[in-house]
């Protein structure tokens, strides 16, 4: 899941009224919804209205969505925060208002699973912002992050910059990267679900 600039397309049509736009995110993120409601070991009739739920939400909060990037992520924090709300429900009912069991909780390998989606979702962010800078900000941040490190005096020598400017220009570099749609949608979504 990246910056897509489909989703964003899908987003912005959506928020318009179009209704095949609409239609689009529903067919593109219900594998998701769904998958997530897998891992938290709901059965159909929970899943469906776990995903009407989302789906529900993400109508009324869709004008407020400010970053269209961050759809991916916010229906994952959303999906998880029904499903558990699903899932305490059910156990309550089930159990006379006992805590649920270790049974009725996403095992370990659904924990895995989110932190990989959410790595590999920053990592295509980062990928589309570093590919987006100048080609100078790209060479300087690629020899920053080299490894073994390279002494700034060789990297001074490989750029033909003074040892002086490397720091004011990866501070820039950064900062460009940080302001990049994707990067901030991520930025947002994590403070957003903080």
């Amino acid at each position: 899941m990246r910056n897509d600039p489909q989703v964003i397309d899908l987003v912005t049509r959506a928020r318009n009224g179009d209704r095949s736009a609409w239609e689009g995110l529903v067919d593109r993120y219900s594998p998701l919804i769904w998958s997530i409601c897998r891992r938290y070991q709901l059965d159909r009739t929970d899943a469906e209205d776990v995903g009407q739920a989302v789906w529900l939400r993400l109508v009324e909060q869709l004008g407020k969505l400010r970053e269209p990037a961050a759809l991916p992520g916010w229906l994952v924090t959303t999906t998880q925060r029904e499903c558990y709300r699903v899932q305490r429900a059910s156990c309550r009912m089930a159990a006379g208002g006992q805590v649920p069991d270790a049974e009725n909780l996403p095992d370990e390998r659904s924990a895995v699973a989110e932190e990989e989606l959410l790595t590999a979702e920053r990592h295509a962010a980062l990928r589309d912002a570093f590919k987006d800078l100048p080609a100078s900000s790209q060479q300087l941040l690629a020899l920053l992050i080299a490894d073994p490190p390279l002494p700034y005096a060789e990297i001074s020598a490989r750029l033909g910059i003074p040892i002086g400017s490397i720091g004011p220009r990866r501070a820039r570099g950064l900062e460009r990267l940080r302001r990049h749609p994707a990067i901030a949608a991520l930025i947002a979504a994590e403070t957003a679900t903080a």
